[in-house]
């Protein structure tokens, strides 16, 4: 009876803790695949994703969004490995190194030729890398909200939405044949919200996670052939 009667004094606060849990943004997303190449992959071939994280940039892909593909694809059913993407960098320094790694997918042609690199990544069973370039950015905001406080009480009233936008490219490149194969693109967009009687109420829209779980899931796929 003491639990109910919690509830019933503070309504306000349980009805947003129902709508934080059940409650989220709306989430609008699409990928594209296009195949260059044939695919094929064994037990024992492993899988690298990197980004442009690797370089001082203006839009440098999030560290947080490569780290969740290669997560993704390192749960995925299909059997091979995935090493992260700080191991590729220490087993292969300097060469993945700010000054010295590749600005761009085309780059690694001539990098991965290079004797000493490509006798340490055949060490690590490297088949394929995946490289990531994209970002997730905030498009817009729109409303108010307005908190006060008083002995007696307070509390916030308002409405706040917010957009964001993700757009994320993966080239692969076969290190065996030292080719790109393929390109996937990512796209996801969504709407958060906000809603302020008394207390406010978060509505999240995970764009950056959709986006990253439908690349997964694509480059798991692709790979697969």
């Amino acid at each position: 009876m003491q639990i109910l009667k919690n509830i019933a004094m503070r309504p306000l606060a349980f009805c947003a803790l129902i709508l934080t849990i059940f409650l989220g943004g709306c989430v609008n997303s699409s990928v594209q695949v296009l195949r260059e190449g044939s695919t094929g992959i064994s037990g024992q071939d492993t899988v690298v994703v990197l980004g442009k994280n690797l370089q001082t940039a203006d839009h440098e892909t999030e560290i947080d969004y490569i780290d969740c593909v290669g997560r993704s694809l390192g749960n995925a059913k299909t059997p091979f490995q995935v090493i992260s993407q700080e191991t590729f960098k220490d087993r292969t320094f300097p060469w993945f190194e700010p000054r010295f790694a590749p600005r761009e997918m085309r780059e690694f042609s001539a990098q991965v030729d290079e004797p000493l690199l490509r006798g340490r990544i055949e060490e690590l069973g490297v088949r394929y890398i995946v490289w990531i370039e994209g970002t997730t950015e905030n498009t817009g905001s729109s409303g108010g909200m307005t908190c006060a406080w008083a002995g007696a009480g307070g509390g916030c009233f308002g409405f706040v939405s917010w957009e964001n936008s993700s757009e994320y490219e993966a080239s692969i490149w076969d290190v065996r044949e030292n080719v790109a194969i393929g390109k996937i693109s990512s796209q996801a967009s969504g709407t958060s919200f906000m809603p302020a009687i008394v207390v406010p109420v978060p509505m999240i829209a995970r764009v950056q996670a959709n986006a990253c779980g439908n690349m997964a899931d694509q480059i798991e796929e692709f790979l697969a052939g």
